[in-house]
């Protein structure tokens, strides 16, 4: 068959079309209904680091190429963040690396440490983004649900043990999770650290959400014995800082395995946003008032989504962390969330996604729906008036 007998896209991305979150904010811009479903912040971070960024572009630093593995200042910053925060010692020069986003970080880490026909262990539901970086070096998913439990989910560790085969190469985990806004436990993260040892996995973590945890403190895998030398860990500026649009990330983790990532790194986007990593360095040194601050104005923001939605008839699991709040429309009389969501927006003026977008077992996932918090609180309070009108129908 000749070139143009074959679809365009490739196989391994055939499964792929367009985003869920491209949908549902099309959705949302046709209809005017409030968009609660893509996790995107509707203000800006604080203007300190505005600022800096305004000031590093005005002062040519990072107008032309950025080094590769990222500019030293926010080297530095990833460091220092590391060690204010968690006791850990990272060497900027060897085992930091600064990505287009966490997004970047998660496709050159897959890219780097998967070979075609390699195991990835992901929890599920998961970020849309895992499955495809998966496919994309050649990777095997294996999912392992997390289950409804009480107001929250859970892992089970016996199903992760289970899941473990000689085939194994790496567990992809992601905690605080999005879309359930689980944190997982410390014996449950001791369990997964035994377990990597145990079997000599690599774990590749998506901390990301690492300063939006409302319970006890986020504690890294990486800081468990064993881990240091197979645990790549990923976070970025975006959720914590409010300015998504920079797409500035970060790899810390042995020299050895950033060495791998930054070779796959290096013929994605080589480098970006070299005038934001220097915004991002001051960011990340901001004084401990403004994590306090942020994480206090989104759990405030999610009991006021929470609340709202509980009234109009959802069950809503209660987010230990991210900025998601999962609900379960089945007390609603409804089953199939993809349905629900395309004709929320009709029926109230509200957007969501679907859960089912984020699992493998989509029967799994199909009653529930995920909504965003991360907004104004006068734009969450006119979403909740909305909804009201789901529990009177």
């Amino acid at each position: 068959m000749g070139a143009m007998g074959r679809p365009p896209l490739n196989r391994r991305l055939a499964a792929f079309g367009t985003t869920i979150f491209a949908e549902m904010s099309a959705l949302a811009v046709r209809t005017g209904a409030i968009n609660l479903g893509q996790g995107f912040p509707d203000t800006d971070g604080p203007e300190e680091v505005r600022e800096a960024a305004v000031r590093a572009l005005r002062d040519g630093r990072g107008n032309q190429y950025p080094p590769g593995p990222g500019v030293p200042e926010l080297r530095t910053a990833v460091t220092e963040h590391q060690r204010r925060w968690y006791g850990l010692d990272v060497d900027p020069d060897t085992e930091v690396l600064i990505t287009a986003g966490a997004t970047e970080a998660i496709a050159a880490s897959l890219l780097a440490l998967v070979e075609p026909g390699d195991e990835v262990i992901a929890l599920e539901p998961y970020y849309d983004s895992y499955a495809a970086c998966v496919a994309m070096a050649g990777g095997v998913r294996v999912p392992v649900t997390l289950r409804p439990d009480g107001d929250t989910f859970r892992l089970d560790l016996d199903e992760l043990r289970a899941a473990v085969t000689d085939r194994t190469r790496l567990i992809l985990l992601n905690t605080p999770h999005n879309p359930t806004g689980t944190v997982l436990t410390h014996d449950e993260l001791a369990a997964v650290a035994e377990l990597a040892v145990e079997r000599d996995l690599l774990v590749v973590t998506d901390e990301v959400y690492e300063h939006l945890v409302f319970g006890t403190a986020h504690t890294p895998l990486v800081s468990f014995p064993g881990m240091r030398e197979r645990t790549v860990t990923i976070s970025s500026a975006g959720k914590t800082f409010s300015f998504t649009g920079w797409k500035v990330g970060w790899v810390t983790a042995a020299p050895e395995l950033v060495t791998a990532v930054r070779s796959a790194k290096q013929y994605l986007t080589y480098v970006s946003a070299g005038p934001f990593q220097y915004a991002v360095a001051e960011a990340l040194r901001l004084p401990d008032a403004y994590f306090d601050g942020i994480r206090e104005d989104l759990r405030a923001k999610r009991d006021l989504l929470a609340d709202g939605l509980t009234d109009a008839g959802f069950q809503v699991f209660r987010p230990s962390g991210t900025y998601f709040i999962t609900t379960d429309i089945r007390p609603l009389g409804e089953t199939d969330g993809f349905a629900f969501c395309r004709s929320l927006p009709e029926r109230c003026g509200v957007v969501a996604v679907p859960n089912a977008v984020f699992y493998d077992h989509q029967d799994q996932g199909s009653p529930f729906v995920r909504f965003a918090f991360c907004k104004r609180e006068s734009v969450l309070t006119e979403a909740v008036g909305r909804l009201k009108g789901l529990a009177a129908g």
